[in-house]
């Protein structure tokens, strides 16, 4: 799994012009889906996203994390991720799991977020989506759990 964490201030994701999700301060996480994913890196990445010191406190930058300072999560599942442009000009998505299965370790990671009781919102899995944010800092991170041995 990858996420590419961003600190904003504020984010919404509309879909034909209805907005779906939508938070204050907080983090969006756009999240890709590997084939061959499993379960273990949507717990990993459920259990990481929230403790991640991003945000600032008494202590300097990068000193408390999501819970502290009360903020959200807006999650967005982006296939695109997975993308390799290193031949031609065409994208190559073949490293990204297929839809049910994306969609199952997605669901699985919002879900475990929500019952640790964190804000969580979301896009609309499959849907072409508009994304707005404002990115504080700016702050953007890329978590990928098969780095994390």
């Amino acid at each position: 799994m990858r996420a590419v964490v961003q600190r904003v201030t504020r984010a919404s994701v509309t879909v034909d012009g209805r907005e779906v999700g939508a938070i204050g301060r907080g983090l969006v996480v756009l999240l890709g889906v590997r084939a061959g994913d499993t379960p273990a890196e949507a717990d990993w990445l459920a259990d990481k996203l929230p403790r991640l010191r991003l945000f600032d406190g008494p202590g300097g930058a990068f000193d408390r994390d999501l819970v502290e300072v009360g903020g959200a999560l807006l999650v967005v599942s982006q296939f695109t991720l997975y993308g390799e442009a290193q031949k031609g000009r065409r994208p190559n998505f073949g490293a990204a799991a297929g839809g049910p299965e994306a969609e199952a370790l997605y669901d699985r990671l919002v879900a475990r977020l929500r019952a640790a009781g964190h804000r969580v919102e979301t896009g609309e899995f499959g849907g072409r989506m508009a994304v707005e944010l404002v990115n504080d800092g700016p702050v953007t991170l890329v978590v990928d759990r098969e780095a994390a041995g």
